[in-house]
This record gives C-alpha cells, sequence and structure tokens, in this order.
C-alpha cells in the first residue's frame, strides 16, 4: 500500500524497544492512526523532537500489518508552551486521553480534530482559570462524540425548561414529571454553568469561573467528570492532576 499524508495531533507516546516509540494519532482523515516512529528515540534523531505529546503535526505514514510506520514529520504547530506550564498542562493531557478513549482507528471526525485543536489553542492564550477550559472542552466532547448532554429540555419527554434533576442515564436534565422519585436537583447556578461550559466562547469562560462562588463551580466540574466517566466507564487518570 501506498504511502499517505495527514494532519495529526499527537495523543499519546510510550516506548518499543531500545530506540523506537509508538503514538497514537489523531488525523484528519483517519481517525485515530497507531504508528512507531523508528529510531526516535536515538540521539539525534530527524524528528524525535516534533513527536511530542500535544504536537500539531504534518506527518506522512507508510501503512503496516499492525502498526503505520512513520515516514516523515513536520512540526505546525508545537504548543511547547502547554508542557512547560503544569495548571495548563496537565488540562491539555486530560483532554489528549479522553479524546484518545474516544476516537476510533480508520473512522474519520473532523470535529473531534478541530475541538481537541481549539482546546490548545484556548490553553495555549494563558487563561487564568486552564480547569474551566477543560471543563468545557470535555463537556463539548461529549456532544461531538454523540453523548449530548439535554440542558435546555426534558432528556425523556422533551418539555423545554430550566429542569432541577440532571441525571446521567437519561442524558441530561429530567422535568419533575420523568424525574426519579427523591431525586436531588441542581444547586442554584450549576445549570447555568454548565449551559456556560457547554456554549460560551474560550475567551469568556475566565469571566464566568471568576464570577461564580467555588461551591458552583466545583459542582460544574464533578458534574462534567461524572457524565465523561459514565460514558467512558472509567475516569481519566489525568483528571485528578488537574489544579482548583
Amino acid at each position: 500500500m501506498r504511502a499517505y499524508r495527514e494532519q495529526a495531533i499527537v495523543l499519546r507516546t510510550y516506548k518499543l524497544g531500545e530506540t523506537d516509540r509508538i503514538l497514537h494519532l489523531l488525523s484528519t482523515g483517519q481517525g485515530k492512526v497507531r504508528a512507531v516512529a523508528k529510531g526516535v528515540r536515538r540521539p539525534g534523531s530527524r524528528f524525535g523532537g516534533r513527536l511530542e505529546v500535544l504536537s500539531h503535526v504534518d506527518v506522512q505514514l507508510h501503512p503496516g500489518r499492525t502498526l503505520d510506520i512513520v515516514n516523515q514529520v513536520e512540526l505546525v504547530h508545537a504548543f511547547a508552551g502547554l508542557r512547560a506550564d503544569w495548571s495548563r498542562s496537565a488540562c491539555a493531557q486530560a483532554m489528549a486521553e479522553a479524546v484518545d478513549r474516544i476516537a476510533q482507528e480508520g473512522e474519520r471526525h473532523v470535529g473531534l480534530f478541530v475541538l481537541l485543536r481549539e482546546t490548545l489553542l484556548a490553553l495555549e492564550a494563558e487563561p487564568a482559570d486552564p480547569a474551566a477550559v477543560l471543563d468545557a472542552a470535555l463537556l463539548r466532547l461529549a456532544s461531538t462524540a454523540g453523548y449530548h448532554p439535554h440542558l435546555q429540555a426534558c432528556a425523556a419527554c422533551g418539555a423545554p425548561g430550566a429542569h432541577a434533576v440532571f441525571h446521567l442515564d437519561a442524558g441530561g436534565l429530567l422535568c419533575a414529571t420523568c424525574a426519579p422519585v427523591g431525586a436531588q436537583p441542581l444547586a442554584a447556578g450549576v445549570l447555568e454553568g454548565l449551559r456556560t461550559l457547554a456554549q460560551a466562547r474560550w475567551e469568556d469562560l475566565d469571566a464566568w469561573a471568576a464570577g461564580v462562588d467555588g461551591r458552583t463551580r466545583r459542582a460544574c466540574a464533578a458534574l462534567v467528570s461524572s457524565y465523561l466517566t459514565h460514558h467512558l466507564g472509567a475516569p481519566l487518570r489525568a483528571w485528578d492532576l488537574v489544579p482548583r
């Protein structure tokens, strides 16, 4: 098979043998790609520094039996500043982990690529509250992946309104008629916070985070985490590393 070229973001890397490295790439045309970069860990490797996690690259690959092989790499955007800052790096790593778990090999999903790149750019802009960017990105990731949280109407019957109960199994808000008996209502401000995370411009998230009390902020973050964990089947390993 012929070599092919892709725009891709490096989601994950791990060692293979003495000098090679396996990469998980999110590409624009092939979805997730698992590839091997041969000799990349040798001193003086011609493209070792271009294949760091979070890097946006233009890469040429040759199809292999189990892993494709990296032939050429050009760096498009290094996002080096993210790796130099603990808080923003932890948020970026958590997003990359979530995308790695959602993306499928051989399934093209340009929206997923665009969302990840927008998230990295938003974090690179040095927001005052990087965790708010992560929470917004994860909630939008759920929508992009087909797990859209219903925040404008009842997830069961479709009745519009600011309903008080958020139910993980139902996929969002439930009205008083559809909510299970004894279900706990959302605390004041949490629904509006979730709607902000789902819809606000990246540059407006700092103002929101600065304007809400810590309890509401933590409740929003906890709901986002619970919602992703429910659909992914396990919590993100990087979640606990995110400073809040």
